[in-house]
């Protein structure tokens, strides 16, 4: 290779000499050194894209042997992310390095150290790539494991890099442009330390809520969430290191500081959407004036209801029997009764236990809330067994509309409360 190299150089100097003659006679006098680094630079960009393709094309047609992203995943992630397009870059740059003091040798005091200064400002710009392209390889290959957990947190690791990088290299890049120290402009900023960290604040703050996030396993790319704060509720469709995307159910998008994260309630809704079932938690208000005990002709009639009648017929006995030893058994309030309301409300939890799109393993519960002015809210609580939005809405209506019409076979009056406008 050294050798190779060698006879390059030999071979480059003696093509350069009569041309480094011929532009010297033709160049104006006095920037004849102007003309020889533009002529010098246009060849060693010529040679370096000769060299850099060819290296592309035997390193890429090496990868392409690995083409099985099952059987591969590293070097398929590698390939994706064009790291091989970096490395022929800089075995390339290197090579320019190494021979660029062959052209234009009698140039060479002139010319050396603003060659040497461009090679190395392309070696930083090279290294910047490289690191980019790197980091885009590690969230390929996630992709390709499907682990969205660690994918946040690389993304609120790699863009925390990628503006440090920026950072880091743009002084480098002016360190080596203007042959300068590194840490004469690192010990200027000591001062504008607090605005830095005024400027980036969000930066970090969407920094610490990628690495929570992603290590408390609270959420993920494509979780259903709900949040309050902004009467949201989508699917997440990307985090980044400042703002996250929410694809919402009527298709728009909405974006949130990703620092909101970790200070604003979420309510993660995909537990729901994995178990294909969603919770149905609504109250009927019923007016108390319509409460009533039930007698015999009433209890007689709601026998008919397949549901209750052998509630009802269990329960007459019983309370027959309790009856036999009170004084003024006549009298109905005496003793315990059967109500509309409490007949009412078993009947209810018997048709949601027999209600074949509410999930039967899930809690099945109706209940009375506190009363309040506009009447006593009877709680349907129950999980439908269908979490798709359209067919939950139809599930629940198709509930609700069946209690409330049956309500009245009870003689229960729901309340409507009438606003004035």
């Amino acid at each position: 290779m050294n050798d190779q190299l060698e006879e390059t150089k030999d071979f480059l100097q003696e093509l350069s000499e009569p041309l480094y003659k011929y532009i010297s006679r033709i160049s104006p006098a006095g920037l004849d050194w102007v003309v020889h680094i533009i002529v010098k630079i246009a060849l060693l960009c010529a040679v370096f894209f000769v060299i850099d393709f060819i290296l592309k094309v035997i390193i890429n047609s090496v990868f392409r042997f690995f083409h099985n992203q099952e059987k591969y995943p590293v070097v398929n992630s590698i390939y994706a992310s064009k790291i091989t397009n970096s490395i022929a870059h800089f075995i390339a740059l290197l090579i320019i390095g190494s021979i660029h003091e062959s052209i234009f040798a009698g140039a060479l005091d002139r010319t050396t150290k603003f060659i040497i200064r461009s090679v190395n400002l392309g070696m930083v710009m090279i290294f910047a790539g490289m690191l980019y392209r790197a980091l885009t390889g590690f969230r390929n290959y996630f992709i390709i494991k499907q682990d969205f957990y660690k994918i946040m947190a690389l993304n609120a690791i790699s863009e925390t890099v990628k503006i440090l990088g920026i950072f880091i290299f743009s002084v480098v890049g002016i360190c080596v442009i203007f042959g300068i120290k590194g840490t004469t402009i690192v010990g200027s900023l000591g001062a504008i330390t607090a605005v830095l960290v005024l400027v980036f604040r969000d930066t970090i703050l969407g920094f610490v809520t990628g690495i929570h996030v992603a290590t408390s396993k609270n959420m993920k790319v494509g979780d259903w969430v709900s949040i309050p704060k902004y009467n949201l509720e989508g699917n997440i469709a990307e985090i980044n290191l400042l703002t996250t995307k929410i694809n919402n159910f009527d298709k728009t998008y909405s974006t949130i500081p990703t620092y909101d994260l970790l200070t604003t309630e979420i309510k993660n809704l995909q537990v729901m959407s994995e178990s294909n079932t969603r919770r149905i938690k609504k109250s009927i208000y019923f007016n108390i004036n319509s409460f009533k005990f039930l007698g015999e002709e009433d209890i007689q009639r709601l026998k008919e209801i397949n549901l209750i009648a052998d509630y009802l017929e269990g329960k007459q006995d019983e309370l027959k029997k309790e009856k036999e030893n009170l004084k003024h058994k006549d009298k109905i309030i005496n003793g315990r009764q059967l109500t509309n309301i409490g007949v009412f409300r078993y009947y209810a939890q018997k048709y949601i236990e027999n209600d074949q799109d509410v999930d039967q393993d899930g809690a099945m519960m109706v209940r009375q809330l506190d009363i309040t002015p506009q009447g006593l809210p009877l709680e349907i609580y129950c999980f439908a067994n269908d979490s798709k939005w359209e067919h939950f809405e139809q599930i629940q209506a198709d509930i609700f509309d069946h209690l409330l019409v049956a309500s009245k076979e009870f003689d229960l009056q729901v309340m409507q409360v009438s606003v004035k406008v």
